[in-house]
């Protein structure tokens, strides 16, 4: 009599599946965004030097301060290129990164007393490419920033030269809105009065 044979399928061999881990699988995307946000930031910093510079001007008063406080700020922003969020404004965060690099090293680092202004016509670099009476204007409001207390100078360069947001400015600078605005309204009381005296001699 023959023999039956019947075959337990939860015995029967199966070729081994390839482990799949979890994490492989998550760090894709991360990976993948990351490089993403990192091309981002370097093809936008070479867009944003020279506001970066005539910023790092403002703040400090001195060109070779300015040029260090921007190549500290692309390096530092190449270092943190995950911190980066993708699709809010790289010019904003680049700001927010030389302004703190301005207060917690360089500010604190050098003595700055006695070394005058630099004249805005002369150290600011003008892209022939763009709007002549757009870079006047700005040199113009430039020359009257210049006397302007420190805290005063950054919100008004950010403010009005820049085109930023009181929110904007409020998140570079760290204060709030209120302060923002405080500070506005007393450089511009300061600027009318300087514009009065130089139109009275």
């Amino acid at each position: 009599m023959p023999v039956a044979y019947t075959t337990f399928p939860a015995y029967s061999p199966e070729k081994p599946k390839p482990s799949v881990q979890p994490a492989a699988l998550e760090e894709t995307p991360v990976a993948e965004a990351v490089i993403a946000s990192e091309s981002d930031i370097r093809s936008g910093l070479a867009d944003n030097l020279l506001r970066l510079w005539r910023y790092g001007l403002v703040l400090s008063h001195r060109r070779d301060i300015a040029d260090d406080l921007v190549q500290q700020t692309c390096l530092r922003a190449l270092e943190r290129t995950a911190q980066f969020e993708a699709g809010t404004r790289l010019d904003r965060w680049l700001f927010s990164i030389l302004h703190s690099i301005w207060l917690n090293e360089i500010r604190s680092q050098r003595v700055r007393l006695g070394q005058g202004f630099v004249d805005a016509d002369e150290a600011l670099v003008v892209d022939g490419a763009r709007d002549t009476e757009t870079h006047v204007m700005a040199n113009q409001v430039l020359r009257l920033v210049n006397a302007l207390p420190d805290a005063q100078r950054a919100a008004v360069f950010l403010a009005y030269v820049e085109g930023l947001s009181y929110k904007e400015v409020a998140s570079i600078l760290d204060i709030p809105i209120g302060t923002v605005m405080s500070r506005l309204a007393a450089a511009r009381a300061k600027i009318a009065a300087n514009v009065a005296e130089e139109g009275s001699t």
